[in-house]
């Protein structure tokens, strides 16, 4: 690997995210790491064909694979087959994976959202009148919608995911390189999940977080994990965000967005195991 790395930076900068604009996030992202890598931006559509010339794929707001899973699913078969390497690694077992998480921290007793994919385990779930139903290989809220208990019996189970409706106060997440936290943000408004403020996590908090950063078990790569504040002052996890988390560093201060730029580079030297530049 003489000379300075190179890495292929996939992102989808026409993606219409609700609330987000991506591309900005990677505009930023890409122009700070030119400084210790050369850096090439592709679409996710085109990884495959072209990742075999760098040293280092990193996978950024590269949108919802739902809309290309042939492709998204041939990459990993090929970066796994080729020795590729890939950040985050693809060895995460979160969204990266699918939602079959949330149903496996439901039964290991994890502060989550309850969720079932069965008829039969409705007895799992609390008492509510409402709920929500989500594809299992859903993302940026697509496929979701809400269903009365009487309409329970007639969904296609399967493919989808059942939770109760949570009375929540608040939705906030925290950001993670490698298993380090960065910062939280929090969105006031459960109505404007996307309208975000700082927020300054209690230890508590931080412990909440980690536990599912420590579960996920990934040695390097970002990770967002979202949680709701219960109206009983809770926290359970709505998301573990491992493939390509939108990090929404236009809602932090120039200082914090520094930081996480260092402790992503040094994160991806680390990766590589190529120096540090001071």
């Amino acid at each position: 690997m003489p000379g300075r790395p190179n890495v292929l930076f996939v992102t989808d900068l026409a993606y219409e995210a609700r609330g987000r604009r991506y591309c900005d996030e990677d505009i930023f992202l890409s122009s700070r790491l030119r400084n210790d890598f050369d850096v090439a931006l592709c679409h996710p559509l085109d990884t495959a064909a072209l990742m075999d010339g760098f040293d280092a794929v990193v996978v950024r707001n590269s949108g919802p694979v739902v809309h290309y899973r042939e492709q998204y699913d041939a990459f990993r078969g090929q970066a796994a087959a080729r020795g590729t390497r890939v950040y985050n690694p693809l060895s995460g077992r979160a969204d990266m994976v699918g939602k079959q998480y949330l149903l496996d921290l439901t039964a290991a007793g994890y502060p989550v959202i309850p969720t079932i994919d069965r008829l039969q385990d409705l007895g799992r779930l609390p008492e509510t009148d409402q709920f929500v139903v989500k594809p299992k290989a859903g993302a940026d809220s697509i496929g979701l919608g809400f269903v009365p208990r009487e309409r329970l019996a007639t969904l296609a189970y399967g493919d989808i995911l059942v939770q109760p409706r949570i009375d929540f106060r608040y939705e906030v997440s925290f950001y993670y390189v490698d298993d380090v936290f960065q910062y939280a943000l929090y969105a006031p408004d459960p109505d404007r999940r996307w309208v975000l403020e700082p927020y300054l996590p209690t230890e508590a908090d931080l412990d909440f977080a980690r536990r599912f950063i420590d579960w996920n078990t990934l040695d390097h790569g970002i990770q967002r994990v979202d949680a709701c504040r219960t109206q009983e002052g809770d926290l359970l996890l709505v998301e573990l965000e491992d493939l390509n988390p939108y990090l929404s560093l236009d809602h932090v201060d120039a200082q914090t967005r520094d930081t996480f730029v260092t402790s992503m580079t040094t994160s991806l030297h680390r990766f590589l195991g190529t120096p540090t530049h001071p």
